[in-house]
């Protein structure tokens, strides 16, 4: 039955991506990041709708009427130069075969990243790519909440098997992330059934994060936290309210769960903590041995025989710096943090300005919350090797997107060309090529600009 859901859901929207190419982008989002079809049981499994959705996507972009240039903007120029340095270090890896089975992965998100750099010129369609990366991992985070809460907390919530976020650690840095994203979409729906449903998701995602009782979420939760907190006008109330949230979660997790988050001081005495810190050691002292580093996948034997302090301590990185320094040396973890640090405040300068223009001062809520997803991403990324989460990369893509236009709109369009960025946001008052549900039939939502 679920195989016949998802492929039903998948083709039925095919046919509006032909007409809308945007559309390719955000389904293709959905089934990067909520893999629905990871949860099949028979055909549907393994049927490459990813790939389907992107050719669809393609070749509907090639006969449209889009305009067929991509947004630049300095992060998406530091991206394009990351990927290609990626492709340097294949060519000069340790391990050709695995690394180039990997860069073929990587180049297969990175594609469908820059086609949605070229898509993604409205601030409706970024509104929509953002709340499609909510629900797409707070999708798990609903239904983990609820898991946790029943179990008292005891039990670890695991995401889909075979995808990025299988394991706790990586769901809870994933789920960690969409909590802010969630709270956007909160702000955004008028309905107030809608924005009663809303909080409870949030807070179901916020307690799921939890449950996964990964020590790298929950440092994630507490910078974000934190984070919220120095930016808040009212920081009394708004502290009393982190305050009574924390203490809530404390009294509800179990003993077990304490035991855990424990190793975090105790890291020293931890062998998981123990191993990282040994693979962190290797990639430094291979990066500089190589300058092109190891290439994608290099973390074995042999590896840790020639760079590791301990070479029988052989375990995965886990860690987007030390995986990123490991894989393609000094000069690929300076794009890679680079390309963090410009978009971050890119975000911010977009929500300065768009705080000043009353029309699209949603916009500044959105970009201040996905400042905060990726303080999620940076500081729960530190135990996890998640740098080429295609997750991250779509949130570049709004923040880009976002200060390219409104970059434009400060330099002075005519009414003709902003007409065609349309300002106004898809849940408030904006106008799409498509009616949502959720909408009026026959109101400006519904009119089609393009």
């Amino acid at each position: 039955m679920r195989d016949i859901v998802v492929t039903l859901a998948v083709f039925g929207v095919l046919p509006f991506v032909l007409r809308f190419p945007w559309l390719g982008i955000l389904l293709f989002t959905w089934l990067s990041l909520m893999n629905p079809h990871r949860m099949a049981y028979g055909f549907a499994l393994n049927l490459p709708f990813a790939m389907i959705v992107a050719l669809t996507t393609l070749v509907a972009l090639l006969f449209s009427k889009e305009i067929k240039k991509i947004i630049w903007t300095r992060e998406t120029v530091v991206l394009l130069i990351f990927v290609l340095w990626m492709c340097v270090t294949t060519i000069f890896s340790m391990y050709p075969v695995v690394a180039v089975a990997q860069l073929e992965k990587v180049l297969k998100i990175q594609l469908m990243i820059f086609v949605a750099l070229i898509l993604m010129r409205s601030f409706d369609r970024i509104e929509a790519l953002i709340c499609m990366c909510a629900a797409s991992i707070g999708f798990y985070g609903f239904k983990g909440g609820i898991f946790t809460i029943l179990k008292g907390g005891s039990n670890r919530v695991q995401g889909p098997p075979g995808t990025f976020i299988e394991g706790n650690n990586e769901i809870g840095l994933a789920m960690a992330m969409t909590v802010p994203l969630l709270f956007f979409v909160r702000s955004r729906v008028v309905n107030p059934t809608l924005k009663l449903f809303m909080t409870v998701w949030t807070v179901l995602t916020a307690f799921a994060a939890i449950g996964t009782q990964s020590r790298g979420a929950l440092l994630g939760m507490a910078a974000m936290t934190a984070f919220v907190w120095i930016n808040s006008r009212n920081k009394l109330f708004s502290g009393f309210l982190i305050a009574l949230t924390g203490l809530s979660i404390a009294a509800f997790m179990p003993e077990s769960w304490y035991e855990r988050m424990g190793t975090i001081k105790t890291h020293d005495e931890d062998a998981s903590a123990i191993g990282r810190v040994n693979a962190w050691w290797t990639s430094f002292n291979m990066a500089k041995d190589r300058i092109f580093g190891g290439g994608f996948d290099c973390w074995q034997s042999l590896t840790f025989s020639m760079y590791a302090p301990d070479p029988s301590n052989v375990r995965d990185v886990h860690s987007i710096t030390f995986e990123v320094l490991g894989e393609h040396g000094f000069i690929g973890l300076a794009l890679f943090f680079t390309l963090g640090l410009l978009t971050w405040l890119s975000a911010g300068w977009s929500a300065r300005q768009a705080r000043r223009m009353p029309d699209i001062a949603w916009v500044a809520d959105m970009m201040r919350m996905v400042q905060v997803s990726l303080i999620a991403y940076a500081t729960a990324g530190q135990f996890l090797g998640l740098a080429y989460f295609d997750y991250y990369y779509m949130l570049i893509v709004a923040v880009a997107s976002t200060t390219w236009l409104i970059k434009r709109r400060l330099a002075g369009l005519s009414d003709d060309e902003w007409s065609r960025t349309r300002p106004e946001g898809f849940l408030k008052g904006g106008r799409l090529d498509l009616p949502w549900p959720w909408k009026k039939r026959g109101s400006a939502l519904a009119r089609q600009d393009y």
